[in-house]
């Protein structure tokens, strides 16, 4: 006998751009939405009865409409208004789901001073959030964030491990630890302002990043975390994965140089992958 298993359906890549206007002062969020349903479907599935299906493209809609109301600031709240509306309006659904990529743009400063209507786009990071909610349950949400480009220029090493035939790293004790870093949290009970909660453990991570000594990614990882779970009690756990992006140093010995430590060589493949959860005990 064939069944159908578990399934869901929705919408990906929404994109939302939302200018709010105040008082000659601008404020951009850009948004990448995804949403899902999780329901019986099978009709749907088994013999093409569409009776309980939503459209995705009135999930697509359903974000610009909300959009157009909502006073959220942050990815997390808007996330939670869209999966709550689609299960006060979908008898039918079982669950509601909703992962949002938050594109930053920061006010722009020119002539020294910051411009109210103008903005610039840094790096390649993103925001994210992951907000789900069962009937009869609680809406439970993950924050984080990926494509954070770090880099650190001294108290990073690496020596002491394994050695064999194949072997052919050079320990070192003064190298680059950069990283391309994700990160995801889970949140174990209400919290009242996503942003503030967001900006202290970015806090905790990037200024652990900074001061740690580090002897492995390892180590520095596992520093970063227990950092995000001090500075935070809304928070259980804290997921990181920071692929070792290495910078090789070149010799310049051919050329009659030396190098103190100075000219290298940014390489992303192969990369080193250093992936860990760190969670409260108990």
């Amino acid at each position: 006998m064939i069944v159908l298993g578990e399934n869901k359906y929705g919408k990906s890549r929404v994109r939302l751009m939302k200018v709010t206007r105040d008082a000659g002062k601008h404020t951009v969020h850009e948004w990448s939405v995804e949403i899902w349903l999780k329901g019986d479907f099978t009709t749907c599935f088994e013999d093409g009865d569409n009776s309980r299906i939503l459209p995705t493209d009135t999930m697509k809609n359903t974000v610009y409409f909300l959009a157009r109301g909502s006073r959220a600031t942050t990815p997390e709240d808007f996330a939670i208004e869209i999966v709550t509306y689609l299960m006060e309006n979908n008898a039918q659904v079982d669950e509601a789901g909703a992962r949002i990529a938050a594109t930053p743009w920061m006010h722009l400063a020119a002539g020294g001073n910051t411009h109210d209507t103008a903005f610039v786009q840094m790096g390649q990071a993103h925001d994210t959030t992951t907000v789900a909610l069962q009937r009869g349950g609680a809406i439970k949400v993950v924050a984080g964030f990926h494509n954070l480009a770090i880099l650190k220029t001294a108290n990073s090493a690496f020596a002491g491990y394994i050695r064999d035939k194949l072997t052919t790293l050079k320990e070192t004790h003064d190298r680059l630890l950069g990283t391309l870093a994700a990160g995801e949290w889970k949140y174990s009970g209400e919290v009242e302002d996503y942003g503030g909660t967001r900006v202290r453990i970015f806090d905790a991570l990037l200024n652990s990043f900074a001061l740690h000594n580090s002897l492995s990614v390892q180590q520095t990882l596992y520093a970063m975390g227990k950092a995000a779970l001090e500075a935070e009690a809304t928070i259980s756990e804290i997921h990181l994965s920071m692929p070792n992006k290495h910078c090789n140093l070149v010799d310049l010995a051919p050329f009659g140089q030396d190098n103190p430590n100075m000219i290298f060589v940014p390489t992303d493949e192969p990369h080193g992958s250093i992936e860990a959860t760190v969670r409260r005990a108990g």
